[in-house]
């Protein structure tokens, strides 16, 4: 299917405020990735409708014991590895999950590199330069150092642990992206074309981190984009969505932005409020403890 007659859509949920969640001495919150928070879905023009008014919750929590994490302080700098860029002037956007403040995001580790790995099982043609270009714009646009390890045995999966020492060593497990069939990964049946979000984690001062994510896309739909130039910049559009997720972006209700769930291919990069809420996520805090 190619990119005429499509529109490019999500699930639009409005920002949720975060649950209480219990402290321990480490908490694993898995940020469960479903369309209605993290997918891009496709409809059919005659079949548009207004944006929904309201959506489930769609983070959940499950504790894990201190052996499902790897050794604390693993790859940490004494000092954030590169600084987010100067913010535009704009508050449309907000954010996945939030600290217990109520006000500041939960975010990557600005001390540790963002690894980040590829499975080319169903990808499209071109999707490792596709993914190391993402990459290059997300860590110019948040200051986190994004980096890229090249590719993976390692499969999507709905139930992917965020640590794997057999494949990964003492370490998080990197964000992971790759491509399925509907087949593949029921989640991403009917009209949904991507999916993305990331997993925290905090030790017993209670600052929660993103610690690993996930974005897996639709295979068939991305080989059909792919085909055109205007197709391959709508998925390039979609990827740096999902990665918007990833690092903690929500949707929000500005039509004017990437993370608004719906497009139709006329918006292919973040925009002002995009940019802001991502300078936002790369001024995390440093937490060694993990």
């Amino acid at each position: 299917m190619g990119v005429t007659g499509r529109d490019w859509f999500a699930d639009e949920p409005l920002p949720l405020p975060p649950r209480k969640r219990r402290r321990g001495r480490t908490v694993l919150a898995l940020v469960v990735l479903v369309a209605v928070v993290t997918g891009v879905v496709l409809y059919d023009r005659s079949t548009v409708t207004a944006p929904p008014t309201a959506a489930p919750e769609a983070v959940t929590e499950q504790p894990a014991a201190p052996s499902d994490f790897p050794t604390p302080g693993v790859g940490a700098a004494d000092a954030p590895l590169g600084a987010p860029p100067e913010a535009p002037d704009s508050d449309s956007f907000a954010f996945v999950t939030l600290q217990a403040d109520d006000t500041t995001p939960v975010a990557y580790d600005p001390c540790r590199p963002v690894d980040v790995v590829v499975n080319l099982d169903g990808a499209p043609v071109g999707a490792e330069a596709m993914v190391q270009d993402a990459l290059v714009r997300m860590q110019d646009t948040t200051g986190l150092q994004f980096r890229f390890e090249g590719v993976t045995d390692e499969l999507p999966s709905d139930a992917r642990p965020v640590f794997q020492p057999d494949r990964y060593g003492d370490r998080w497990a990197p964000v992971l992206v790759g491509w399925r069939t509907p087949e593949q990964l029921p989640a991403l049946a009917g009209d949904v074309a991507g999916l993305g979000g990331s997993a925290w984690a905090a030790p017993a001062d209670g600052t929660r981190v993103y610690v690993s994510g996930n974005v897996t896309l639709d295979g068939p739909e991305f080989a059909s984009l792919v085909e055109t130039d205007r197709g391959a910049a709508i998925a390039r559009s979609i990827l740096l969505h999902e990665l918007g997720h990833v690092v903690g972006l929500q949707h929000v209700w500005d039509t004017q932005q990437l993370m608004y769930a719906t497009t139709r291919g006329g918006l292919l990069d973040f925009a002002e409020g995009d940019l802001a809420g991502l300078a936002r996520l790369g001024a995390g805090e440093c937490v060694p403890q993990l």
